[in-house]
C-alpha cells in the first residue's frame, strides 16, 4: 500500500526541490551537547575504577577498546569515501558529508593514540621487554613462556617500541594527507565555476579516482600495520594472515552503521529529509547487509583452517577465548555480531523502515564494541578470572571508559559535520534522487 501511495504521490507531484538552505541544521548542536555531556560523565564515572584492585589496568585496556573504535569510525570512513569516489553510486551522496566529517576527525584519533603509547609497556610484552636482555629476564623470572621470549626475539624489528612510534606516526600521517587532500577538493568541486557541466563533474570525478584508486591500496596497508601493532601484538605469539582485511571489513560494518544512523536521524530535518528517499535507504541497508556475510566468512573461514589445521602455535589463541568463562562471551559476540544483524537485515521491511533501522545501527555499534573486547582482553594473563566480579570489579571499566573515548569522538564528528552544507551540488546524481519514488 505505501508503495502503490508513494507512485501516486509521484505521479501527481513530480520531482522534490531541495530547500533553499543545503545548510547543516541545528539539531548537530544539540547532539554534540548531549555527547559531551556523556562523555564528562562517563569520564567520572572511570574515575572511580583507579580505587578498584586492577581498575588501572583495565582503565588502560578499555582505553584501548575506545581508541580502536574512534580509528575505526575515523579510518574505515577514509576507506568508504575513497571506495564510494572509485565506484560511483547515489548511496555515496547520501553519506559523503557525514563521511568527510568522520575522516577529519582523524587529528583527534591521532592523539587520542597518545596514552597507549605512553602507558605501552602495561600492554604490550615487546614494550615491557624490549631487547633480548630483556626478555631472558622476564623469562627467567617467569614473566614470559619461552615461545613468547622466541617470538619477541624474531619480531624485534617491527615490535619494539621506537619501531612503534614511527609505524603509527606513518600510519596516522598517510591517512590524515588523504583526508585533507579529498576534504579540501570536495569544497573545490562545489566552488568550480563550471559547476553543473558534465566537464566539470569528469574533471572532478577523474581527480577523485586517480587519489582513491591507490589510495584504497595504501590505506588497506596501513591499516593492516597498525591492526598487527595495537591489537595483534597483544599476544606476541600470534600469526594471522587475514588479520588486516578482518579489520578492514569490520571497519566497514561499524561505519555503514554510523552512517546509517546519522543519515537517518537527520532526515527529520531538512535538507535530509528531502535527500533521504526509501529507495537510497533500503540500498544502504543492502549495502550493511553484505558487509556483515562478508564479516561472518572471514571470521569463521580462519576459525576453521586453523582449529582443522590444528597447529599448536594458533590454537591457544582461541583456547584463551572460549576457556574460563568466555565461551559465553565468545557464544554472546557470535549473536550479537553475527546472527542478529544477518537475520534482521534479510528483511526488506526493516530496511525500508527508519526507526527499526536506526536502531539496528545502534546495536551493530555495541556489537563491534563487544567484538573489541573479545579480542582484547583474552590476551592477558588474569582474562579468565577478571569474568568473575567477585573481587575482579575493575572489568566493568569496560563500560564507561569506551563510552567516554567514543562519546569525546561522536562530539568532534557532529562539530566537523555542522562546519559544511549537507548536499556536495556539483554532482549528477543529486538530480536522480530529487525524482519521484517508485515502487519494488
Amino acid at each position: 500500500m505505501s508503495s502503490v501511495h508513494e507512485q501516486h504521490e509521484a505521479h501527481h507531484h513530480g520531482p522534490r526541490v531541495l530547500p533553499a538552505t543545503l545548510g547543516s541544521p541545528e539539531i548537530l548542536t544539540l547532539w554534540r551537547t548531549r555527547a559531551l555531556i556523556v562523555c564528562a560523565i562517563s569520564a567520572l564515572i572511570s574515575c572511580i575504577f583507579f580505587a578498584v584492585p586492577g581498575g588501572a589496568t583495565h582503565i588502560l585496556r578499555a582505553y584501548l577498546l575506545g581508541f580502536m573504535m574512534c580509528f575505526t569510525f575515523a579510518g574505515g570512513s577514509l576507506a568508504m569515501l575513497m571506495l564510494q569516489y572509485v565506484s560511483g553510486g547515489k548511496w555515496g551522496l547520501l553519506l559523503r558529508r557525514p563521511l568527510e566529517a568522520m575522516t577529519r576527525t582523524l587529528w583527534l584519533v591521532s592523539a587520542l593514540f597518545i596514552p597507549v603509547g605512553i602507558f605501552a609497556k602495561y600492554l604490550y610484552q615487546w614494550a615491557a621487554y624490549p631487547n633480548a636482555e630483556a626478555t631472558k629476564w622476564a623469562f627467567e623470572h617467569g614473566m614470559m613462556t619461552k615461545e613468547q621470549q622466541l617470538t619477541a626475539n624474531l619480531k624485534h624489528t617491527m615490535f619494539n617500541p621506537v619501531s612503534a612510534a614511527i609505524q603509527t606516526i606513518v600510519v596516522f600521517s598517510i591517512l590524515i594527507l588523504f583526508a585533507t587532500l579529498l576534504n579540501k577538493w570536495s569544497l573545490d568541486r562545489d566552488a568550480d565555476p563550471a559547476r553543473g557541466t558534465m566537464a566539470s563533474y569528469d574533471k572532478w570525478r577523474v581527480r577523485f579516482e586517480n587519489l582513491s584508486g591507490p589510495g584504497i591500496f595504501i590505506y588497506v596497508v596501513c591499516l593492516t600495520d597498525g591492526a598487527l601493532l595495537w591489537i595483534m601484538s597483544l599476544d606476541v605469539t600470534w600469526y594471522s594472515s587475514i588479520w588486516g582485511l578482518q579489520f578492514l571489513v569490520g571497519q566497514g560494518f561499524a561505519v555503514l552503521a554510523i552512517g546509517i544512523l546519522t543519515v537517518i536521524k537527520l532526515s527529520k530535518v531538512e535538507p535530509m529529509k528531502t535527500l533521504l528517499r526509501t529507495t537510497e535507504q533500503h540500498d544502504l541497508g543492502k549495502f550493511a547487509f553484505a558487509f556483515v556475510m562478508l564479516n561472518i566468512y572471514l571470521t569463521f573461514a580462519e576459525f576453521l583452517i586453523i582449529w582443522s589445521g590444528n597447529v599448536p602455535d594458533e590454537i591457544p589463541w582461541y583456547l584463551a577465548r572460549v576457556r574460563g568463562g568466555w565461551w559465553y562471551i565468545c557464544t554472546l559476540d557470535f549473536i550479537c555480531h553475527w546472527l542478529i544483524p544477518f537475520c534482521l537485515l534479510l528483511s526488506r521491511n526493516l530496511k525500508r523502515d527508519k526507526k527499526r533501522l536506526a536502531a539496528l545501527a545502534i546495536f551493530m555499534i555495541f556489537a563491534r564494541c563487544l567484538d573489541m573486547f573479545w579480542l582484547i582482553e583474552p590476551n592477558f594473563k588474569d582474562a579468565a578470572a577478571n569474568l568473575h566480579l567477585a573481587g575482579n570489579l575493575g572489568i566493568l571499566a569496560y563500560i564507561p571508559v569506551p563510552l567516554a573515548v567514543m562519546a569525546g569522538w561522536a562530539a568532534y564528528y557532529f562539530h566537523e559535520l555542522k562546519k559544511r552544507p549537507l548536499v556536495n551540488v556539483n554532482d549528477p546524481h543529486l538530480e536522480e534522487m530529487l525524482e519521484p519514488e517508485h515502487a519494488h
